[in-house]
């Protein structure tokens, strides 16, 4: 299995990421400082490093200097910054990437899934069928009945999570936090609104593949 290091000192990150990848088939392990993360990759086999950048004591740009002494393993940096100035001595301090806060569980997912393509690894099947949809994943399209689907970003994120996690019960809030990201302002309305407009695109018989879990969320099932 696929082993990713999670480097943040932020524990309800660490805790959002971990819940993430887990759901993609990936093995997390984490450190909340960058010297547990270097003994990690010194002492573990680590296929990705998620390292971020602003940490106490040693920040991430500090820790992927000392990593590139030792180890090629491949680098993806956690950052609030957006200056290029900063990106841009990130990657020459040898990152693959990076993914500016506050991002999505689907972006970060993607991002992991170009490096690891790279590296010999992939989390991804080429296509996910179940029922009457077919999820082409490489081309982010959905088939009904063979059938292109119009679908937004937003809708092709959830419909892919649940393809990729039949029988699974999400809390809204578990779908805002995965989708729109920790930081998002909006509601849980947002997600009902959204599953609404998915269900009426996948016509009677897909749409009802996405249940109702009163109470808690929602589930999607194929044999219901």
């Amino acid at each position: 299995m696929t082993t990713i290091l999670v480097v943040d000192d932020e524990k309800d990150m660490l805790r959002l990421i971990e819940m993430h990848l887990q759901q993609a088939g990936l093995q997390v392990i984490q450190a909340e400082n960058g010297d547990d993360a270097i003994e990690l990759v010194q002492s573990r086999e680590i296929d990705l490093v998620l390292l971020d950048v602003m940490m106490p004591e040693k920040d991430g740009f500090t820790v992927c200097k000392e990593m590139r002494q030792f180890s090629k393993v491949p680098i993806i940096f956690l950052t609030a910054l957006d200056a290029k100035s900063d990106l841009v001595r990130g990657l020459q301090l040898g990152g693959d990437d990076y993914v500016v806060k506050p991002f999505t569980a689907v972006e970060l997912t993607a991002r992991i899934n170009a490096i690891l393509r790279r590296t010999g690894f992939t989390t991804n099947h080429a296509t996910i069928t179940k029922g009457l949809l077919v999820n082409e994943i490489v081309a982010r399209q959905v088939k009904l009945d063979d059938k292109k689907l119009v679908l937004t970003l937003k809708e092709y994120e959830l419909i892919r999570l649940f393809m990729e996690n039949e029988g699974k019960v999400f809390s809204r809030e578990q779908l805002l936090e995965l989708l729109w990201g920790l930081n998002y302002e909006g509601g849980t309305r947002t997600v009902d609104t959204h599953i609404k407009t998915l269900r009426l695109k996948l016509g009677d018989v897909a749409g009802k593949y996405i249940e109702t879990v009163w109470g808690i969320g929602y589930r999607f099932e194929v044999n219901q």
